[in-house]
């Protein structure tokens, strides 16, 4: 497993459920790892009865965790709704390890994907020397799901056509998925349950219909609130990336955390944090949260492997201008109007404005 790019959340948090689990006195619903405030304990952080310090998942509001997790505990699916960025696979990922101990029941949702990817499909070898059968048949990670009582992921659920979503209503309201050539059917295990994800940039490119969002309760996962919490979210990220990939790097300054999450927070927002500018123009490009990371991340492997290790002005802006910078005509404009009318008049920013105006 030291090979593994990354490791799957039950498997690098494994030593925090296990101490969550050791504590964890309260009633859990049938099937669960944990209890419902253990799992909120695992999203959120903090420190338990015996001391034992568990890490922070979701840095936000704990009431919106809350509903995500009593969700999980009722007959409704969850539904993880927001912008790009806004941590909605990375919640879905914890919140399965948490509940059912495996995040891995996953349908990755694409304009391809088919009736056969969300139920099932057939070995037609299987098929054509023997004709239906159990032996035929290949169940998706949805079915493994409903039989074992744990919890099926579905990621950019409006990336899937219509007429495939609506698969998944029986599935969702009489927990049975029929199966019609064998004349019988797969019914739901206790603790089985679906989380979806879906961002709001996708709106209306394949709409939920009324029938399948009212099987779903809805949570909205919203950018960081202020500037210092996402600054803490990239930092904390940016230093578990760091070490999985090894950047020969000192962990960045957080000055250099704190400017790129400012820029990106300003070319989102339209104005400035200060309120100096009243207004910015903002670019097609979505600026989220993850892409600072990426940011920071890719800064540092430029100072590790190309410089001294120290992360540094000229390796930032090589970052923020891919990040910035996804239409080669309309982004370029913004983003040299947004160094000339911000980031030249900040004196402490002199550095940074050097940078980025020599990689134009």
């Amino acid at each position: 497993m030291s090979q593994v790019l990354r490791q799957h959340a039950e498997t690098q948090f494994a030593e925090e459920l296990d101490a969550l689990q050791k504590v964890d006195d309260r009633a859990r619903p049938q099937n669960w790892k944990l209890s419902p405030w253990a799992v909120l304990q695992y999203l959120m952080g903090g420190k338990l009865s015996n001391g034992f310090e568990v890490s922070p998942k979701y840095i936000g509001s704990p009431r919106l965790m809350e509903i995500a997790v009593s969700t999980l505990a009722t007959d409704r699916a969850l539904l993880l709704y927001g912008v790009p960025g806004t941590a909605k696979s990375w919640v879905s990922e914890h919140l399965s390890a948490a509940v059912s101990g495996d995040s891995t029941m996953l349908i990755q949702g694409t304009a391809g994907t088919s009736e056969e990817q969300l139920r099932y499909g057939w070995n037609y070898a299987q098929l054509l020397a023997h004709g239906p059968s159990d032996k035929a048949l290949i169940p998706s990670p949805l079915v493994h799901a409903m039989k074992l009582g744990k919890i099926a992921r579905i990621e950019e659920l409006t990336r899937i056509p219509a007429d495939v979503q609506d698969t998944l209503i029986t599935v969702l309201s009489e927990k049975t998925l029929p199966i019609p050539e064998l004349s019988s059917e797969v019914q739901a295990v206790q603790g089985f349950s679906v989380i979806a994800t879906a961002n709001n940039r996708d709106k209306g490119v394949n709409e939920l219909s009324s029938a399948l969002k009212r099987r779903f309760n809805t949570v909205v996962l919203p950018v960081p609130a202020s500037q210092d919490e996402e600054v803490q979210i990239v930092t904390k990220r940016v230093a578990e990336q760091s070490r999985a990939l090894q950047l020969p790097a000192e962990p960045p300054a957080l000055q250099e955390v704190r400017r790129v999450v400012q820029i990106f927070r300003e070319l989102r927002n339209g104005q400035t944090e200060d309120g100096k500018t009243v207004r910015v123009k903002s670019p097609s490009s979505t600026l989220s949260t993850a892409e600072a990371i990426s940011v920071i991340n890719s800064g540092m492997a430029l100072a590790g492997h190309f410089g001294d290790g120290v992360l540094r002005a000229g390796d930032v802006a090589s970052g923020l201008l891919g990040a910035v910078i996804k239409d080669p005509v309309q982004d370029t404009v913004v983003w040299k109007e947004y160094l000339e009318t911000v980031v030249k008049e900040r004196s402490e920013w002199k550095d940074l404005y050097r940078a980025c105006r020599e990689q134009l």
